[in-house]
């Protein structure tokens, strides 16, 4: 069905191009998957595309939506309100590589359109300056920008609409022809490409989302494209040529058959994807961009106004959240663990990655702890006081993993339904998945210290379950209103000792209470303690555990580790 032509790029232009984009990609995102080969062939690039304009579309359908509910005889929201929900929701959903790149694409676009103030629309000129801006702002953002791949989608889009003096409709169809023609020849550009017979990924879903923009101007979708993949005769991509995602071209098989060898130039990388958002002050970014760019490649670092979301691959996930606190306050960390049979490439060629033998996914409630437990090979989702994930994220985080069978681990009893439905749909996927029920990260740490990949599966996940299991769990946190718990009535401020989930000890001190609820657990035995500190934990209170364990139970060890912005101030592990 045509759609409505907007005549103007105004709010509701806005809207309708992050749902026509929303759209297509939603049908090209298996296609796009299938091709994604380069910086890393983790198989998700259109996943993370069209979870970036998720993101952005719901933003925008919210400044509608608040417009809508508000005074009567509104206008609706204007091109600025409109343009700056889009950019913001694109940055703080932005997923993968290719996905950060589009939001700083988005960005690049809004600034410019905000610049013109509370005009009620722009024209082709005004859309082709945000295209070229778009363009300029996010090969900025890239630490080292690599021709073949997304950027150079862009810029040739941009240049393509420079060229044109005419309306909207003219500008978006230029932008998308110049961004097909240079897709087209990434093969060229980048040499893994060439060997696997594709285009690049990230730059097949921007073709997607200005084709999108072309159906918003014109009322109708340019010609479908299939995915693009190598000539016969080598000379280049074929657009024309129809296919299925689930097929491959003989250069694609070559490319998951190949080993390194003369003029392969294959090198493996770093192990692990981290993604943060980050609250910092631009001179902070500035350093925050050298040390993690001395860390790892794939640095992408976009946003700004004191909001970023940073990108990296690096061997220390670790470090490259450390480096991320002490630049201001990151959140909504995820950390990705490729898995032993992927390997990177800087300007070179490689072999799509396999899918790993078995992975780790666990829910985790802070930065420290997903960086411990991304270190240990997990990939990690990270919840956040009082917005705990929905199923649809932790099934996402599963496909991240990338792996054949996977051991969930949910670390909350409030989670153990979401997760059984997050495996429920993984399993339907053709992944193997076993669920244990963990109830604090202190039982999936216990966990996934015996976990062992060379184990048949279900020895594996018993060995888990008994570690989970066998591991009592504490925490301290402060009450937020006056209520009846297990232990008595508690005020607002009052400091709460929870074992095992019921509240045992009400006190005012953070100190003693969780003297007191470190006592009534190892009153039962245990040979090793694991404290997890939060942020608004007295920075003495583990120095003070750690003596009384000494002092009272010389066969017990203790460790320590920081959770970071936990929600509690302290969790316990007794095993």
């Amino acid at each position: 069905m045509a759609q409505v032509p907007q005549r103007f790029f105004d709010a509701l232009a806005v809207r309708t191009w992050c749902g026509l984009s929303l759209r297509a990609l939603g049908r090209a995102r298996e296609e796009i998957d299938a091709i994604n080969v380069y910086p890393v062939a983790d198989g998700d690039t259109g996943t993370n595309l069209y979870l970036t304009v998720e993101s952005a579309a719901a933003a925008v359908e919210a400044v509608f939506a608040a417009h809508e509910t508000g005074a009567a005889g509104s206008d609706g929201p204007s091109l600025t309100d409109a343009v700056g929900a889009m950019a913001h929701g694109a940055l703080i959903g932005a997923r993968g590589n290719s996905g950060t790149i589009l939001a700083q694409l988005l960005r690049g676009l809004a600034q410019v359109l905000t610049e013109r103030g509370e005009t009620a629309h722009t024209e082709g000129p005004g859309l082709r300056l945000a295209l070229r801006h778009a363009a300029a702002s996010a090969r900025e953002a890239v630490a080292h920008p690599v021709e073949g791949t997304v950027l150079t989608v862009a810029s040739a889009a941009a240049d393509a609409a420079d060229g044109v003096r005419g309306d909207c409709a003219q500008v978006a169809r230029a932008a998308y022809e110049g961004a097909l023609a240079a897709l087209a020849a990434t093969p060229g550009q980048l040499p893994v490409l060439e060997r696997a017979g594709v285009v690049d990924a990230g730059g097949r879903g921007l073709v997607a989302v200005l084709a999108a923009l072309v159906e918003t101007f014109t009322g109708r979708a340019p010609e479908p494209v299939a995915v693009p993949h190598a000539r016969p005769d080598g000379g280049g991509a074929d657009l024309a040529g129809e296919r299925t995602a689930g097929e491959r071209t003989a250069g694609e098989r070559a490319a998951g058959e190949c080993v390194p060898g003369e003029g392969t130039g294959v090198a493996h990388g770093p192990a692990f994807e981290v993604i943060y958002l980050l609250e910092a002050e631009d001179t902070a970014v500035a350093r925050l961009r050298r040390r993690l760019d001395a860390l790892g490649d794939s640095l992408v670092v976009v946003g700004g106004d004191g909001l970023w979301n940073v990108h990296v691959h690096v061997d220390d996930a670790g470090a490259a959240v450390e480096a991320g606190v002490e630049a201001g306050r990151p959140h909504r960390i995820r950390i990705t663990h490729f898995g032993q049979g992927d390997v990177h490439t800087t300007g070179a060629e490689r072999p799509p990655r396999e899918r790993t033998r078995r992975a780790v996914v666990a829910v985790v409630p802070g930065e420290g702890l997903a960086a411990l437990y991304g270190e240990a090979g997990a990939t990690t989702l990270l919840a956040r006081p009082g917005e705990p994930p929905a199923s649809g994220e932790l099934v996402q985080a599963v496909r991240r993993a990338h792996a054949r069978e996977v051991v969930l681990l949910p670390n909350d009893a409030e989670l153990r339904h979401t997760a059984a439905a997050a495996a429920e749909q993984a399993r339907a996927e053709g992944v193997r998945v076993a669920l244990i029920p963990t109830r604090s990260a202190v039982q999936g740490i216990a966990a996934l210290a015996v976990h062992e990949s060379e184990r048949r599966f279900d020895e594996d996940v018993v060995a888990m379950t008994s570690a989970a299991g066998a591991t009592r769990h504490a925490e301290v946190t402060v009450a937020e209103r006056r209520s009846w718990t297990t232990a008595g009535i508690c005020q607002a401020g009052d400091v709460l000792g929870l074992i095992d989930g019921d509240v045992a000890v009400i006190g005012a001190d953070v100190s003693e209470v969780a003297a007191t609820v470190l006592d009534r657990m190892l009153s039962a035995g245990g040979e090793l303690v694991t404290l997890v500190v939060g942020d608004g934990a007295p920075p003495s209170v583990a120095d003070r555990l750690e003596a009384r364990v000494r002092e009272a139970y010389l066969a017990v060890d203790t460790v320590v580790h920081r959770g970071g912005r936990q929600g509690a101030l302290l969790l316990v592990g007794v095993e």
